[in-house]
Order: structure tokens, then sequence, then C-alpha cells
């Protein structure tokens, strides 16, 4: 039996930055919105989720989105950024590190194993491009996403300020390596 998910690399053209800038605000939204005020929730969906910006995050070449599709309905998505820096002071030079700057599973679909299929793919794709470490940012708050994280091998390696709006929030900084 053929599974009904599919992960697919995102098309780089304006349809697909139109569906990821809606999709990206609504898991963000529904992820985050208990914890943050309307007005900080307003101001970093607006900056981070228009169709503009999806398409030039879609068109730069270090980029690339994954997206989970169950029949016809997308229902998640990773963002990966090949040669990232992220946790590295600025003397040093990149090693060739995948990061994962979004990882979003609509709520309905949370505890399914949808989001551990998104994190394989990545990883998966962090192998094919060469990647030596997979790094990500996760907010220090966000429990579930931790302990998720943890049980794919991250660990901690830092700490990052994340602004949503105006507040300032604490990113941990979480690496793993690919052997």
């Amino acid at each position: 039996m053929t599974s009904p998910l599919r992960i697919l690399v995102a098309k780089r053209n304006l349809a697909t930055a139109t569906q990821l800038a809606e999709l990206g605000r609504r898991l963000f939204h529904e992820t985050y919105v208990a914890h943050n005020s309307a007005d900080d929730m307003a101001a970093y969906e607006e900056a981070t989720f228009g169709p503009e910006k999806q398409l030039a995050e879609l068109q730069d070449p270090n980029t690339v989105f994954l997206l989970a599709q169950l029949v016809q309905e997308v229902v998640g998505y990773a963002k990966l950024k090949l040669h990232s820096s992220l946790g590295l002071d600025a003397a040093k030079t990149p090693e060739d590190r995948l990061e994962i700057e979004r990882l979003y599973v609509s709520e309905d679909w949370i505890g399914t194993g949808l989001g551990a299929a998104l994190m394989r793919r990545a990883i998966e794709e962090a192998r094919q491009q060469g990647s030596r470490a997979v790094v990500l940012g996760v907010w220090e708050k966000n429990t579930r996403a931790l302990e998720f994280y943890r049980r794919f091998g991250f660990k901690q390696v830092g700490v990052q300020l994340f602004m949503v709006g105006a507040d300032e929030q604490t990113d941990l900084i979480l690496r793993k390596g690919l052997h």
C-alpha cells in the first residue's frame, strides 16, 4: 500500500510563494499565538510571510523548501538553508552545514509522524548536499519542539536572539552531526 504522504521539493514560482505565504503565516500563528501579543504576531507575520518575501526565498539557490502533502493538501513544510553560519562566531568559516530555518506541521497533524517524516527528509537532503551537520534555532520555551529535536539527536551548542515583532526571545541553537 502506498502512503498518502508525499514530501516534495517546492517549485520556485509565484504560485508556490503565494501558497507558502498563507501556509507559513497560518502554521506560525497556530504554533505561537498563545505565547505572543497580537501586535508582535502581526508584525512578525507581515515581515516574514508575504508572497514577495516567499518568492525571494524560493528563488535563493541556497534555500530548499520541502512540502508535506497529504492527498492534495499541504499540511506542513520545512525551509532549509545550505551553508549556514548559524551559531558560528564571525571569525569562523562556516562548515558545510544545512540549517532547518522552519519546520512546521498543521496542528491537526502533530503527533502523527508527519514532522518526523519531514525531519528525516531534511536530514536526507543535508546528506545529499554534502553537509557535515544540521543546525537549527528553536525557542527556549517550545518544549514540544525541543523534545522532538532531541529525539533526532540534536544537541544544544549556543543561543541567539530572535525577534517576534518587538519582543526579544531566546532561541537555543541545536546541532546534529552527520557522519
